[in-house]
């Protein structure tokens, strides 16, 4: 089996969120991975390992109330710029845009780091709606 190159790998990642399916996210994700979250505002959460990783974008992959929807995807090297917006809401001010900048090594994301045009912390759609 070949490895998968950083493209390849960007693009199933940015699917696990597209169509909710986070099974996608096996073989991914590198056990050393380190990804750096937009929130909480403003420094983000860093999470670090395989589990955590895939347990955390899991999470926000299987809310299938919100809407990720990649703008741009720049791939030079080992390295991938996402340009993206994340609805997590109906209302006219319950989305954010955001860049994650991504580092892949061997097929497999090593590195995540999420960037996000937020003045305060934006919820996850599950916690607007009461649950």
């Amino acid at each position: 089996m070949s490895v998968r190159s950083t493209a390849e790998v960007i693009d199933r990642f940015n699917r696990v969120f597209i169509e909710h399916e986070a099974d996608l996210l096996h073989d991914l994700i590198a056990e050393d991975c380190v990804m750096e979250s937009v929130q909480p505002a403003p420094t983000g959460e860093r999470v670090v390992g395989l589990e955590a990783c895939t347990a955390w974008w899991g999470a926000l992959a299987e809310d299938r109330s919100s809407q990720f929807t990649p703008q741009e995807v720049l791939v030079a090297g080992d390295r991938a710029t996402i340009l993206w917006t994340y609805r997590f809401g109906d209302g006219a001010d319950q989305w954010v845009s955001g860049v994650n900048v991504m580092r892949v090594t061997d097929g497999r994301i090593v590195e995540a780091l999420g960037f996000s045009k937020t003045a305060g912390e934006v919820p996850l759609t599950s916690e607007t709606d009461g649950e």
